[in-house]
């Protein structure tokens, strides 16, 4: 047996949007998880709702946990804390269960589809989602380092995208229409708004043609009028896809009529959570792309059938990334595993920079291609100095 013995949370000051879990089992064994957004709320769930129904469960025993952690009478079928605490509990679990069997989590999952996975580089900066503070940039803002790419795609897109292709990267994510959303809250863009939001792509266009994919991100910062008219001028571009087009990404036939009005493919939508909302979305012909969080979702127990769904639907698969280093990871092992899977999502500013100071082993990309982690489980854990810091809110529960 594998018995839950403790659950211990880590979080830090400077990044109050992450939240790191340890599962600690009777055969000595220690499960990493992690979840994003409420960091300071997700600890209290985990410690005052999930830890007396989960301490003395067998850790073996996932899909039942995951159908008891995401079924609450408060805040099922969302990605709201509830399923956001149940979500790193349930990548523990599964970084356990690769560890008992000695394999990659992707392995355990039931083997590897494909040998690498493409990676595509969101052009976010060094803290970019994880100060709890939203970063909205102009030409003008200043730059904190060589890979601060949301300055850069805002200043001259087509020489990052250089500077992408120099490195390896054949596909990047921009968002230039955001700053134009409060101002209406996203219900109208004007034509000389819209003219600005499409220039780094114009950019990107005539700097390198077509040798690099381009995916642009909405943030579900728009409704359906100004969505509509940001796609339909996107066309020219050649865009890979438009991405949380909407302000309410399970709005199942506003994104379907979307979808019929222009030719750029829509993607949705990490925010999403369960199965659920990806089998509306895609019974009603609404996206072109699936994009998931394994942190989220529900977690691998939960996102493999959101990929089972993907896959029944012909729809590529696109794990997303723009928040810690266990999501990566997690997400990694999904898009090896996951049939239809495409992309993994990478921000190369992070992964050449804190993620480092916090876990041991971090994806190796070769000419734009993760490769296969190698470990056991996860096949990361969490630093020594990372767990020695002063600073580390650190709670446990036996």
């Amino acid at each position: 047996m594998s018995i839950i013995r403790s659950l211990r949370t880590y979080r830090l000051p400077d990044r109050p949007s992450l939240i790191w879990l340890e599962l600690e089992t009777s055969d000595g064994l220690v499960g990493l998880g992690e979840t994003f957004r409420g960091a300071a709320s997700v600890e209290t769930c985990l410690h005052e709702e999930l830890v007396p129904w989960l301490l003395g469960r067998d850790a073996r025993h996932i899909e039942g946990i995951s159908r008891h952690l995401l079924t609450p009478y408060v805040g099922y079928n969302s990605s709201g804390v509830e399923v956001r605490s149940a979500s790193a509990v349930d990548i523990a679990l599964w970084d356990l269960a690769g560890q008992r069997q000695g394999v990659p989590v992707h392995e355990a999952l039931g083997g590897a589809a494909r040998l690498s996975v493409p990676v595509y580089n969101t052009c976010a900066g060094y803290s970019f989602n994880t100060t709890g503070k939203r970063r909205d940039i102009g030409m003008d803002d200043q730059s904190q380092g060589p890979y601060d790419d949301q300055v850069a795609f805002m200043r001259d897109a087509g020489a990052l995208a250089q500077s992408l292709l120099d490195e390896g990267y054949k596909a990047m994510k921009i968002w230039p229409f955001d700053i134009y959303a409060p101002a209406s809250g996203g219900h109208l863009i004007s034509l000389p708004d819209l003219e600005k939001g499409l220039e780094p792509f114009r950019k990107i266009r005539e700097a390198v043609g077509n040798r690099i994919e381009v995916m642009c991100e909405l943030h579900s910062l728009f409704g359906g009028h100004s969505a509509l008219r940001i796609c339909q001028a996107l066309e020219d571009y050649n865009v890979f896809w438009v991405e949380d087009p909407l302000c309410k990404m399970d709005d199942a036939a506003g994104l379907a009529d979307l979808r019929r009005r222009t030719r750029v493919p829509v993607c949705g939508s990490e925010t999403l959570g369960g199965l659920r909302p990806f089998r509306d979305l895609l019974a009603n012909d609404a996206l072109d792309v699936v994009m998931l969080d394994l942190a989220w979702c529900g977690g691998f127990t939960e996102g493999r059938k959101i990929a089972g769904l993907a896959q029944a639907y012909n729809r590529p698969l696109a794990p997303h990334d723009c928040t810690g280093p266990i999501t990566l990871m997690a997400g990694l092992h999904m898009a090896l595993h996951a049939p239809t899977a495409i992309y993994q999502e990478v921000v190369r500013a992070t992964l050449a920079t804190w993620y480092r100071d916090i876990v041991t082993d971090l994806p190796v990309i070769l000419d734009g291609m993760a490769q296969p982690p190698v470990g056991a489980g996860l096949g990361t854990r969490l630093k020594d100095a990372f767990k020695q810091r002063s600073d580390l809110i650190v709670r446990e529960s036996r």
